[in-house]
């Protein structure tokens, strides 16, 4: 076992085994094929470069390794389908994440849509040098290698569809996106979504009691920081060899210690099968030399022991299923760093400090990084000339793990001015966000950093025990304003940079939407709140604008877009409208509107279809549809579309939970078309008739079920009513009510005071005898616990019935009255509850009403009697001008042209008689002979008996 360059260190680790574990075979084992994976990987004809995702030290490696050796083909580990994507790079500010996404699926569950996959790609990142290098580099092809996107969802395991339908399935390459909350930092963590990440070089202990013994002895708290400390930092200024061999080591250490048989490591083992084939394609067809490629894969992927591994291996190609019918869409959304950290499970803050790490190493370096031409962002270089890929040949592989691995580390001496800044700058953001803190906090800072670092084994202290030591001395136990300590050293050592997607890269519909938005004046691609003031009385033209925004309002989150002062609501339209627009902090949003659609109306349009096609879809959700056409697209055919969905869903309904909704509705599109339009649509009529009769067969039913609220039955019978006229013009049978009111039988109080409401209203139960057994009801002591609920279910049945309004004014009032206090002071908590929670749209209904019933001062509540108290009128007595008969002589006497019209028209004949004279002669006369009944109608108005 002593062959090839490194069989001196795999002697030295087996007799280390031997020693400390007492025997030879299992840690023996492991340690020996750690060194035999460092030797295969190295001695591949087609260079591999193992790689952590956004790590310094990757960058760095590969930068030095491109400036030496410049390779012709460049294999990187990503999906496949998203290289078309990496040129409109150049158009951003990163970080950015490229993303796949896919609303309409087709050979997916259903319950997993709509899926989405990214792939952020940061400046301080191997990959990312990698893309520049080869986009700007003449003659240099970039070829990516790993699966589809479509392809990382077939492998994704179908057994946990509940899972998969809340967060989306999870990849191989990284946890899925957690959902973060709005507002302050969440708003930078939510920028992916609840995409599924993509990253190059997932290097994390998958072995719990690994991970958890590493973060103990190394004295740190989180994975990122035992990294950081025991693998970025010695491997920053390493030498290109040192630099794999160690990757290559601890991919493999990691790779062993991973649980054997889970479902996680065949799907790794198939996408390296899957690289491997593809990269042997290439080859193929292009007859380039494998010595002039590189290979840039995770470390854990670059231990592979698949048999298709290596340029000549003589194992079959892995068989690639192929893609479904689902329909994928392309782009690029901004991304964050407290995003990268959220999605991929790092510690807050350690993105940023891997940033500031970069630009450091870069400069005290003096390497040049790659950086795409016309890039957004960052500091301005000269453009450097094209330049042919050359080729040096690499030379024997050489054993520097031995020396790597026992050697100390290099020792980093203190940077007191460094620390010092770091100090100083802290305490002086503390003070800013409301700490007390002062020049002894800093001092005290910088000697707890330096103390730190010494119990941890630091010769110098990393941003990590600055930050901890900041915590300790600044913030103690309070925090007064919306940022902690932590948070305010995240911002001094880098802040949360946050990326743009260029005009350029965006999607056809975001560059319609910024295009038409630009009569506003405004930039709307910064990230802050703009306020944008419309007057469309004065500039007729900014019409088309606030038309767009009125639609992004509704398709874009509620912060997006935001009305400050204006509406638009079915027939009507502010002439001013006030908004606060943040579509620069919503660019993820607005792109993703982009995949569904070439234009704003189109997609809008595609919503509202869905949202009445769906299996969710009920007969309110397609009346919002209606209403929301109608305000934002003011499309007659597709209201007729949708209005006629939903006559369907009303007709299938079998549930009246939505009928409140259904009412409110129906009632506001009625009142706009017969405002608008001389005649009613088609689907109104069919929806008025259908919905006569659906309410009609489910009534009984409803009255009894418990399930069915008082607030629907009121609602049904709310239908019923006060579409009675309509339906009975458009064919309805009357006795269809009639009979299903006669078919109710309720049970609870509520329902029962519905019902007597009901039957009021149909001419069934006169007010009389509703007052009598409302009586009945307060002097039976075994009802009155129950009476709140009846009282609700007169409130409901205001909606219905709106004439009831004095006689439940009359109701409450006399419960009040005659109901004594032990009785009354326990029921009224229930009477508010009751009110508050059944009837707030019906309450104002009865103060209006009491307020017209009761007395105004209180002067005058001394001596007011009740209206249902009052004694009834004497009958005045019968005189020619005397009483309402003789009031309704000096009404016509005093206009007589009128009376003289109306005679002539009814046929009535005869002249005017003498004032002093009988008026029995007269027209009036005679046009009160021939109709008795108005008489006696206009004087019962005119206070008569």
């Amino acid at each position: 076992m002593t062959a090839g360059p490194f069989g001196a260190l795999r002697e030295q680790l087996t007799d280390a085994a031997a020693t400390f574990a007492g025997s030879a075979d299992a840690l023996a084992g492991i340690l020996a094929g750690i060194v035999d994976d460092v030797d295969r990987a190295l001695g591949e004809r087609l260079e591999i470069f193992p790689v952590c995702h956004h790590s310094p030290a990757s960058a760095l490696a590969m930068v030095r390794r491109l400036r030496h050796r410049q390779p012709k083909v460049i294999y990187l580990e990503l999906c496949e389908d998203l290289q078309p994507l990496l040129g409109e790079l150049r158009n951003c500010r990163l970080p950015v994440a490229v993303q796949a996404f896919a609303s309409e699926l087709d050979g997916f569950p259903a319950e997993w849509g709509p899926l989405s996959v990214v792939a952020p790609v940061t400046e301080a990142s191997a990959e990312y040098q990698a893309i520049a290098y080869a986009l700007e580099t003449p003659g240099v092809e970039l070829v990516l290698v790993d699966r589809s996107t479509d392809h990382v969802f077939q492998w994704s395991p179908r057994d946990d569809a509940e899972s998969a339908a809340a967060t989306g399935p999870t990849d191989d390459t990284g946890p899925t996106a957690a959902t973060a909350s709005t507002g302050g930092a969440g708003e930078q963590t939510a920028l992916h979504g609840d995409a599924v990440g993509v990253e190059i070089g997932d290097l994390r202990p998958r072995f719990a009691e690994l991970e958890a013994y590493l973060l103990h002895h190394g004295k740190v708290r989180h994975w990122s920081e035992w990294w950081d400390q025991y693998v970025e930092r010695p491997l920053t200024g390493a030498d290109h060899d040192t630099y794999r061999q160690v990757m290559v080591l601890i991919g493999s250490l990691f790779r062993r210690l991973r649980p054997a048989g889970s479902d996680r490591t065949e799907r790794d083992e198939d996408r390296e099968r899957y690289m491997w084939t593809r990269m042997r394609e290439h080859l193929a067809a292009s007859g380039v030399d494998p010595a002039d490629c590189l290979y840039v894969c995770g470390a854990f992927h670059a231990a592979s022991r698949v048999a298709q591994f290596g340029m000549d291996s003589p194992a079959p190609d892995f068989e690639i299923s192929p893609r479904t019918g689902t329909r994928w869409r392309y782009g690029l959304i901004p991304s964050s760093h407290s995003a990268i950290e959220a999605q991929f499970g790092l510690a807050p803050g350690s993105v940023s400090i891997a940033a500031a790490t970069w630009t450091k190493a870069v400069s005290g370096s003096g390497l040049t990084p790659y950086r795409l031409d016309g890039q957004r962002g960052g500091k301005t270089r000269g453009r450097r000339k094209a330049v042919a890929a050359v080729t040096t040949p690499a030379g024997p592989v050489a054993d520097r793990l031995t020396g790597f691995l026992a050697a100390p580390p290099p020792l980093d001496g203190l940077d007191e001015a460094e620390l010092r800044g770091w100090c100083v700058d802290i305490v002086r953001l503390a003070r800013r966000n409301g700490y007390l803190a002062s020049t002894a906090d800093a001092i005290a800072v910088f000697e707890t950093s330096i103390l730190l670092a010494g119990l941890r084994n630091r010769a110098r202290p990393t941003p990590y025990d600055f930050a901890d030591a900041a915590v300790t001395c600044i913030e103690k136990d309070v925090v007064p304003g919306r940022r902690d300590v932590r948070r305010l050293c995240e911002i001094l050592l880098g802040g949360d940079r946050i990326g743009q997607v260029g005009y350029d890269a965006l999607p056809p519909l975001a560059r319609d939407v910024l295009d038409r938005l630009q009569p506003l004046g405004l930039d709307l691609e910064k990230r802050t709140i703009q306020r944008a003031l419309l007057d469309l009385h004065a500039t007729p033209a900014l019409a088309g604008c606030s038309d767009l925004l009125w639609m992004l309002r509704h398709l874009l989150p509620t912060d997006a877009v935001r009305p400050i002062m204006g509406e638009r609501r079915l027939g009507h339209r502010s002439i001013q409208e006030s908004w606060d627009l943040a579509l620069g902090r919503h660019q993820r949003a607005l792109i993703e509107l982009g995949y569904e659609g070439v234009t704003v109306e189109q997609v809008l349009e595609q919503r509202l279809r869905r949202a009445v096609r769906g299996t969710d879809a009920t007969a309110a959700g397609a009346l919002a549809a209606v209403e929301d056409a109608i305000r934002l697209l003011n499309s007659p055919r597709l209201v007729d579309e949708l209005g006629t969905r939903a006559v369907e869903l009303l007709a299938t309904e079998r549930t009246v939970d939505d009928a409140p909704e259904v009412l409110r509705r129906i009632r506001r599109l009625l009142a706009h078309h017969r405002a608008t339009a001389p005649t009613l649509p088609a689907w109104c009529a069919a929806f008025v008739t259908t919905g006569y009769a659906h309410y009609c067969t489910l009534l009984p039913t409803a009255f009894v079920e418990e399930e069915t609220g008082v607030r629907q039955v009121g609602a049904m019978l709310g239908f019923l009513f006060s579409m009675e006229s309509l339906a009975l013009s458009l064919g309805c049978d009357r006795s269809q009510l009639e009979l299903a009111v006669a078919q109710s039988h309720p049970q609870s109080p509520a329902k029962v005071a519905l019902l007597w409401a009901a039957r009021h209203q149909l001419g069934l139960l006169p007010l009389a005898e509703l007052r009598g057994r409302c009586a009945e009801l307060l002097a039976n002591p075994l009802v009155v616990p129950a009476f709140p609920q009846y009282l609700s279910g007169f409130v409901h049945a205001l909606e219905p019935v709106p004439g009831l309004a004095p006689f439940v004014v009359e109701t409450m009032s006399t419960a009040f009255a005659r109901l004594p206090d032990p009785v009354l002071l326990p029921w009224l908590p229930t009477l508010i509850t009751t009110l508050r929670q059944h009837g707030p749209e019906l309450v104002p209904m009865l103060v209006r009403e009491a307020a017209s019933t009761f007395p105004g001062t209180l002067p005058a509540l001394d001596a007011w009697v009740p209206p249902w108290l009052a004694p009834a009128p004497t009958p005045a007595p019968t005189a020619v001008r005397a009483g309402p008969v003789g009031q309704v002589h000096t009404l016509l006497g005093a206009h007589p042209a009128a009376v003289d019209a109306v005679a002539g028209l009814l046929g009535c004949d005869g002249g005017w008689s003498e004032p002093q004279a009988t008026p029995a002669g007269s027209p009036g006369s005679a046009l009160m002979a021939a109709h008795p009944d108005t008489v006696e109608a206009v004087a019962a108005l005119l206070g008569g008996g």
